[in-house]
């Protein structure tokens, strides 16, 4: 063979092996059915900031707010090198993406541009098989229900659901806790709230729930006028998708409604940097502040509905959350442990000093996972109630 032609050879090979690497793989046989947590497709897709993890990219079933069926994308990583003993399975719930399907956390891995993927790769190098949800129309068709309480507590139950169905090797009755900060937090401390009624056939050990919004008429008055407030146009276009019949863009201006369709193409951290310090009075129809209609009916009921605390979690919950957060008020993460408390949940309360809302995040972090360690190894908990 001439060195001309080993060199042609050799190109050819290494564009067929890149061909395969980047083209996603559909595969052969994931399980199917129409209840949530059911397998629509699977595809092996590539992880560039993951590449120690086997990433698959699922379409699976689940419910919205009004228990409807839908179908929810996400992505199932499991370590190249996993550790010895049964599968652990975590069901991770991301904090604020964005509103544009670009935004969602399984498309933004394979992009390489997910703000989360330390955390997802710190959880993968102990040992866990980590899935993924994008939460209900990020990343599938119609918009997303940014911060519904039901919508994303289901999407999180039900990737966890979906993993075993994957092919990638979870036994379905794998012990599991769910994982989350932020937006994320607020889905894991909801789907806590929910499992016993809507997944009790998962065998979940326990939960990480950091800086969770858990009141958000209290947390949109917060961030309104504010350098975060895109994250409350986030939460009215999120409204909108869950209850249409309630028009909310007919309480908006043209203004409002014009930067309502503008965060639906974005990222936050496009948004973040576009509406600093806009108050929400701009934007409405009569000039009242978006506060305001929270409290008037027919949207009071609805907002009372994404209250989480009302139900008592049956698994260990870790919470985490900073004095300092500038876009979560502490208060909200304190008042929920004393609700949970109260109603007899197994809560551990941990208060954190880290300036703002993003330092939070690795302060809860550091925490949470050996809290983890030690709910999956059946260890005494350490509960703050009281």
């Amino acid at each position: 063979m001439t060195t001309r032609l080993r060199a042609t050879v050799v190109a050819g090979v290494v564009a067929v092996v890149a061909a395969v690497v980047a083209v996603p793989q559909a595969l052969a046989s994931p399980e199917r059915g129409e209840g949530p947590g059911s397998v629509v497709s699977a595809e092996r897709v590539t992880v560039p900031l993951l590449p120690a993890a086997s990433a698959t990219r699922i379409l699976y079933r689940s419910l919205d707010t009004e228990d409807r069926p839908t179908t929810v994308s996400g992505i199932v990583l499991t370590p190249v090198l996993p550790r010895p003993g049964p599968a652990r399975l975590v069901g991770f719930a991301a904090g604020t993406q964005g509103l544009a399907d670009r935004c969602a956390p399984s498309r933004q891995l394979q992009a390489g541009t997910e703000y989360e993927a330390p955390a997802v790769a710190s959880l993968l190098t102990a040992g866990y098989t980590v899935a993924v949800t994008d939460y209900e129309g990020l990343g599938t068709p119609g918009e997303h229900t940014y911060v519904n309480r039901a919508a994303q507590a289901h999407a999180l139950l039900d990737v966890l659901r979906a993993a075993p169905q994957a092919g990638v090797g979870i036994p379905a009755d794998s012990p599991a806790a769910l994982y989350g900060y932020s937006q994320g937090g607020g889905a894991s401390a909801a789907a806590a709230e929910l499992a016993p009624e809507y997944a009790p056939e998962l065998d979940l050990v326990g939960a990480y729930a950091g800086a969770v919004p858990a009141d958000l008429r209290a947390t949109g008055r917060f961030l309104d006028g504010g350098p975060y407030v895109a994250l409350l146009g986030y939460a009215v276009s999120g409204f909108d998708a869950a209850y249409p019949d309630l028009g909310v863009p007919q309480l908006l201006n043209e203004r409002g409604r014009r930067v309502v369709d503008e965060l639906r193409g974005q990222c936050t951290q496009d948004s973040v940097v576009r509406y600093p310090g806009l108050r929400s009075e701009q934007l409405s129809a009569d000039g009242r502040p978006i506060s305001a209609f929270l409290d008037e009916e027919p949207f009071a009921s609805r907002v009372d509905e994404q209250l989480i605390g009302r139900r008592t979690p049956e698994v260990p919950v870790l919470m985490a959350h900073s004095v300092a957060d500038d876009i979560v008020p502490f208060e909200q993460g304190r008042e929920l442990a004393r609700r949970w408390c109260a109603q007899g949940a197994d809560v551990e309360f941990r208060p954190g000093v880290a300036p703002t809302h993003v330092g939070g995040y690795p302060e809860g972090q550091a925490r949470a996972l050996p809290f983890l360690e030690a709910r999956f190894a059946g260890l005494p908990t350490a509960s703050t109630c009281g």
